[in-house]
């Protein structure tokens, strides 16, 4: 990455005319919308014992309850990016919401099996809407420099706090009912919804026609990458062993979208009119943020399973008691966040991000050292800590660095690719 310090934004980056007012609200209402569609790909995690009792669901599918909403979500974000710039972001957005909103209803007074699962897909789909709209509506509402940097910390925090958080609210809720892991959703939802015209900014809508062969391949192409790598992740409930890479569930969906992902860059290349303009991936600094938090996000779930699992079959921990041993990730991450904010400015976002990997790499190390008599604060606290600073010190310039420069009719698609990769990789 070779972004200087203080050019984060350009004249292209600049938000419409809308003002800058009341941006404070317009922090918590995008940073409200992230962590809630964030932590909801982990939060049902907890409750699912209780889903399956509940609701009948047989270990082959219970799975299906998370992967669902990974495949949708996954599969829509390039699609819902393009839709805010070419209908407008806030729109978008303000649909996403309520699509999640109504989908999170629906889950919460399900009675049957394929009612949750559509209520999770619908879920994923609002998300894919909300998401890349959120990050977008950034660059619309902050003016550029200082506020838009803290607000960009803010939104990294939040991605990468999300799964910790997610824990810790799954782990509460699911002491009353696995339902309010769904139910939690609505208020907060429709409340952003229904504040957001008043607090966010407007895009211009940008012309052009929507590029149908672009958005098939593209969707198809993803679903077919996050269903395959889901399905590897699945266990053999009889057997106890994961699905192997040869298996055609999960070798085929691999390879069928790969090559969709090939035939959509083949596409955009010609269409006058595509969902992706190639200038969005072939910038050298953004290519190479992209390909960061690829890695980042198979970080982040490697970390979070690993972990998951040591402090609830080693260290016996009940799942509450498992999420609130992450909460000094999730205050790490913050504190590391906005530290990096206030360096951006100063320092090459090179530095900032590449000491972050250092740190991260060092816990990693740290977690490869845990053994069976192994404690939580002598043993394990301390890397958690080192990865949060590192893991907030890379989220903000790769965030930084991946919308700097594109063009305000592109920063929908733009916050797109970037949800996408970090979903993928996860």
């Amino acid at each position: 990455m070779s972004t200087e310090p203080g050019t984060t934004s350009t004249p292209a980056d600049e938000a419409d005319d809308h003002g800058h007012r009341h941006l404070g609200l317009a922090l918590v209402l995008i940073s409200a919308a992230q962590l809630m569609v964030v932590l909801d790909a982990t939060v049902v995690n907890i409750a699912l014992p209780g889903i399956q009792s509940d609701l009948g669901i047989t270990d082959a599918n219970l799975t299906w309850v998370v992967t669902s909403y990974a495949i949708a979500f996954g599969g829509l974000l390039l699609l819902g990016g393009r839709m805010g710039d070419v209908i407008g972001r806030r729109k978008v957005f303000i649909g996403g919401l309520v699509v999640f909103a109504l989908a999170s209803l629906l889950g919460g007074i399900a009675q049957t099996e394929w009612q949750l699962l559509t209520a999770r897909a619908l879920q994923g789909a609002g998300a894919a809407a909300a998401s890349p709209t959120a990050l977008a509506l950034i660059t619309t509402t902050f003016p550029a420099g200082p506020p838009r940097n803290r607000a960009f910390a803010v939104y990294a925090a939040m991605s990468g706090a999300g799964a910790a958080v997610g824990l810790i609210i799954g782990g509460a809720l699911t002491e009353a009912s696995w339902r309010w892991t769904m139910l939690i959703n609505v208020p907060i939802g429709l409340f952003a919804a229904v504040l957001a015209p008043r607090f966010l900014g407007e895009s211009k809508p940008q012309p052009g026609r929507w590029d149908l062969p672009g958005a098939v391949t593209a969707t198809l192409g993803l679903v077919g990458i996050v269903y395959g790598f889901n399905h590897k992740a699945q266990v053999d409930p009889e057997t106890g062993t994961p699905a192997s890479w040869t298996e055609f569930l999960t070798l085929g969906p691999i390879v069928a979208g790969a090559l969709l992902v090939v035939a959509f860059f083949v596409i955009e290349a010609r269409t006058p009119h595509p969902l992706l303009p190639l200038r969005i991936v072939t910038d050298r600094t953004r290519a190479v943020s992209f390909v960061v938090m690829l890695i980042v996000g198979a970080a982040i779930f490697a970390m979070f399973l690993f972990l998951s699992l040591f402090i609830q079959d080693v260290l016996g921990y009940s799942p509450l008691k498992a999420g609130v041993a992450f909460l000094p990730f999730t205050f790490g991450i913050v504190f590391a966040a906005q530290l990096a904010s206030t360096l951006a400015s100063r320092v090459d976002p090179r530095w900032i991000a590449g000491t972050g990997g250092a740190l991260s790499v060092l816990a990693m190390w740290g977690y490869g050292r845990l053994e069976a008599d192994s404690g939580y604060w002598v043993d394990l606290f301390p890397w958690i800590v080192v990865q949060a600073i590192g893991m907030g010190l890379i989220f903000v310039p790769l965030t930084l660095t991946a919308v700097s420069r594109v063009d305000k009719e592109d920063s929908g698609v733009g916050s797109a690719v970037l949800n996408t990769v970090q979903q993928v990789g996860g």
